[in-house]
């Protein structure tokens, strides 16, 4: 594959018919480290998704450095057409999709000899570098991988804020124990989590060579975590009406103690 330097950050490529099929592509790119940390993080974010659920996000192909353009980097996966026009395929709802991924052990970690709380690579939430360092237990991820190492990243990039920086450790010491640890959410086990599923990164449209017009999902930041880790980000901008999470808890009911459920999503949209 050949990019020149002068293309576009997103590009579609179609490859000419093999076997009478055509396959078309869809490629990001982008320069810099930034863009390297990036491209490894969604390619092993949509596979992870579509090992799971292989209808409900484009698979990735490759990534890395654009020989032909130094300092640039791609990403080449389907090609994802949003325009939701065609026949329905699967006809499952973005509700049991999700379910599904949700309710699937995340698979165990090269190295490790049991399921954990992380992901193979750093991803990112927008522009923020997430570190994903695996953790048995999902309290101390949350916590120092989330909140606390954010925070550094905040930190680094604007000054210290001692007000700010108060209130984050007394969060990531005081509340995430209180809500996930000391005895809280033992039975959770890690499962595939989107990372970024406000509703822009949701629609209905057809992965290429797939079949008809199905949900999907695209642009993850993915994790090993806990499921209402997910529910955090798409409480907090909405877009999913209340026919979709009476579906949902249906299939994935909230975790105990169900009391705390709202303090719980409260903490995750931090």
């Amino acid at each position: 594959m050949k990019l020149t330097q002068d293309q576009s950050l997103f590009s579609a490529l179609r490859i000419p018919p093999s076997n009478g099929h055509t396959s078309d592509y869809f490629v990001k790119t982008g320069t810099g480290q930034a863009a390297e940390v990036m491209f490894r993080g969604e390619h092993a974010s949509l596979n992870a998704i579509a090992d799971v659920v292989p209808s409900f996000c484009p698979r990735s192909y490759a990534h890395g450095p654009l020989a032909s353009a130094p300092g640039k980097f791609f990403l080449a996966t389907d090609f994802l057409d949003l325009t939701g026009s065609g026949a329905a395929a699967s006809g499952q709802t973005l509700a049991q999709k999700l379910a599904k991924l949700h309710t699937t052990p995340a698979p165990i970690p090269e190295g490790q000899d049991k399921a954990m709380f992380g992901f193979p690579v750093p991803t990112c939430c927008g522009n923020t570098v997430q570190e994903n360092s695996f953790r048995e237990s999902w309290a101390e991820f949350y916590a120092d991988t989330r909140l606390r190492s954010i925070l550094r990243a905040a930190v680094a990039r604007n000054g210290a804020d001692e007000e700010l920086s108060d209130s984050v450790e007394r969060v990531a010491s005081e509340v995430v124990p209180r809500l996930l640890g000391d005895g809280h959410l033992q039975s959770v086990k890690p499962v595939v989590v989107h990372g970024d599923l406000w509703s822009g990164n949701h629609g209905r449209g057809s992965i290429a060579g797939r079949g008809g017009v199905e949900e999907v999902v695209y642009d993850p930041s993915c994790v090993y975590g806990h499921s209402e880790y997910e529910l955090g980000i798409m409480h907090m901008f909405g877009g999913y009406d209340g026919t979709f999470w009476d579906e949902y808890f249906k299939l994935v009911p909230k975790c105990e103690p169900v009391e705390e459920w709202e303090e719980r999503i409260a903490l995750y949209k931090l």
